[in-house]
């Protein structure tokens, strides 16, 4: 008796081979049979005009922190997704404490705070949601296991191996030889415990709450390549690595490379956004793969395959910080910011700042280009929905003058948002070229991060309402090997991302018809009442992990089947030479 059949569905395996009517059989967590399914099932679901597929697999998010307060790490499963990997951009929350003993509390409320301002995550759900319990990465990892819906692995990030060991001068200097050996030695305690492998940052877009740079920026590159040439002691582990904003130099990519050839893994680098508009720039990204060849690395770029929707604020500053100068000022207490916001002076500071930054980062200052999202005063709500220019023209006004007096109304709760100029069909056709270079893997959701900025954990279906249904740019079984069996491959996940006997049963039915993204709003559902933005999916029937039904026509269920994935265990290696 098998404990589960999905019975009459087209077959999309995961390896871009065609779509086939078959059955699917699952017992003990995995699946026993593909094709003609005679025998009976504990349950049984009808996917007749169905897709049947592998779960999708997300490799970059931030659930460290929300799978202590939401242990079904939605909306991902809504959305597909079986599998996330987690603790990117060196922004994992363990260990907690060095070699040298117990956690000390200043350094884990650095990380908290760090965590919240350069990851969106609101203080007050880190203070109350997370129990902060945990010294070392393997505690992290003993806590979560068995708790979670998803399965989910999770690296070692670098920001927090170096602020446990140089506290407070990880964010100003160099590291001593002696410091880097402290860190090399938390890194191998990590990755044996199962992290899945490391990942550090170097852009000018992360500073923590101080507005001083986040600790991995203040290391050198000898650092760096040390700490990778550690990842090359364990088998099954990765690398991931934000090297910089805008287009990098030739040093940026020989610089990847040899972190590629130290640990002997591949890296992927986030964020390669795709426009018909940038496609120059798109190439040159691209063309780094072979300046990291040439150093004896594998460099691959991570693409999100949507537009980056921002939603800025000016409490957080996310983004913003990146003009020029703008990092100290947007780590000022809320009460300076709206004196400087309502005084001319400060205001003709704050903008002169803005626009005298140089080159792509320059555009974050351009206001009339902003539209008004969301506004909380009866003063401005008629101008919500509308572009700040737009408005400023109406009225007579700067558009930077305009704005100082909606965030001032609000209490800098005012949320902008950045025009989508990537829905147009030119776009779309250049993101699937990309999607097919081998220099290139599909992710980048950021889920479990910026929680009130961005609605990126919709890209799998986004992908295959935007691409393959409404355009038809690419077939079906390509795009979903895109989002299962390419993912697996690179990760080392041999027992994920493909409908094959033997393999572990994450799995998802939809409508191929429907399936898409759904509406996108505010939700007030996190610990101490903070919001996030939230959407669910349309057309995703099912979703099961590792053979237990999890979600059922929108409904996530109480099953907690997730596995926490461990290098080496639930990964092989994948090897650059």
């Amino acid at each position: 008796m098998l404990d589960l059949k999905i019975s009459g569905g087209t077959v999309v395996d995961g390896t871009g081979a065609a779509g086939r009517r078959a059955d699917v059989g699952v017992r003990g967590g995995r699946i026993v049979a593909v094709g003609d399914v005679g025998e009976g099932a504990t349950r049984t679901i009808d996917a007749t005009d169905l897709v049947v597929a592998p779960g999708f697999i997300d490799l970059h998010t931030h659930y460290d922190a929300q799978a202590f307060w939401d242990s079904t790490l939605s909306p991902s499963p809504l959305h597909g997704v079986t599998t996330v990997m987690a603790g990117n951009c060196g922004f994992t929350i363990a260990p907690l404490a060095g070699d040298d003993g117990p956690v000390r509390a200043d350094d884990a409320d650095y990380l908290m705070r760090m965590l919240a301002r350069v990851e969106g995550m609101p203080l007050e759900s880190l203070q109350q949601g997370v129990p902060w319990n945990w010294r070392t990465s393997a505690e992290y990892f003993d806590l979560l296991d068995g708790t979670l819906m998803p399965n989910a692995g999770f690296m070692v990030g670098h920001s927090a191996i170096r602020r446990v060991v140089m506290h407070d001068d990880a964010s100003e200097r160099h590291a001593t030889p002696a410091e880097v050996e402290q860190m090399k030695g938390l890194l191998r305690k990590g990755l044996a415990a199962g992290g899945m492998g490391f990942t550090s940052t170097w852009s000018p877009s992360h500073n923590d709450h101080h507005g001083r740079p986040v600790p991995s920026r203040c290391a050198s590159r000898e650092e760096l390549i040390a700490l990778c040439a550690v990842v090359s002691e364990f088998p099954g582990t990765q690398l991931e690595f934000i090297p910089a904003v805008g287009q990098f130099s030739d040093d940026t990519f020989r610089l990847m490379g040899a972190m590629s050839a130290a640990a002997n893994r591949p890296l992927n680098w986030n964020l390669l956004q795709v426009y018909a508009q940038n496609w120059e720039l798109v190439q040159h990204q691209l063309a780094g793969f072979d300046l990291a060849a040439a150093e004896g690395g594998r460099v691959l770029a991570l693409t999100l395959p949507d537009t980056f929707r921002l939603r800025l604020n000016f409490t957080s500053g996310f983004i913003l910080d990146i003009l020029d100068g703008w990092d100290a000022l947007m780590a000022l207490p809320v009460d300076e910011k709206l004196r400087q916001l309502r005084d001319p002076a400060g205001r003709a500071g704050w903008n002169r700042l803005a626009q005298g930054t140089q080159g792509a980062q320059r555009s974050i200052g351009n206001w009339a280009g902003y539209w008004v999202l969301q506004t909380f005063s009866d003063e401005w709500k008629p101008y919500e929905g509308r572009v700040i220019g737009d408005i400023a023209r109406e009225l007579g006004r700067e558009s930077w003058d305009v704005l100082c007096d909606i965030v001032v109304a609000d209490g800098l709760r005012t949320v902008i948002a950045n025009q989508d100029r990537g829905q147009d069909d030119a776009t779309w056709a250049r993101r699937v070229e990309v999607w097919r270079d081998h220099r290139a893997v599909v992710g980048a959701s950021d889920a479990g991060a910026h929680l009130d900025m961005i609605d990126s954990f919709a890209y799998s279906t986004t992908l295959l309402a935007r691409a393959v249904r409404e355009r038809g740019l690419l077939p079906l079984e390509e795009a979903v090997h895109y989002l299962t069996g390419a993912p697996a491959a690179l990760y080392g996940l041999h027992e994920r991302g493909r409908v094959s006997e033997g393999l572990c049963a994450d799995l998802q039915v939809f409508d191929p018809a429907t399936v898409g993204p759904g509406p996108v709003a505010m939700r007030f559902d996190l610990p101490g009442g903070a919001g996030r933005v939230y959407g669910e999916a349309v057309g995703v029937h099912h979703v099961i992990v590792n053979g237990v039904p999890c979600v059922e026509h929108g409904d996530l269920l109480p099953a907690r089947p997730g596995r926490l994935l461990r290098s080496g265990t639930d990964t092989v290696t994948v090897a650059v030479r």
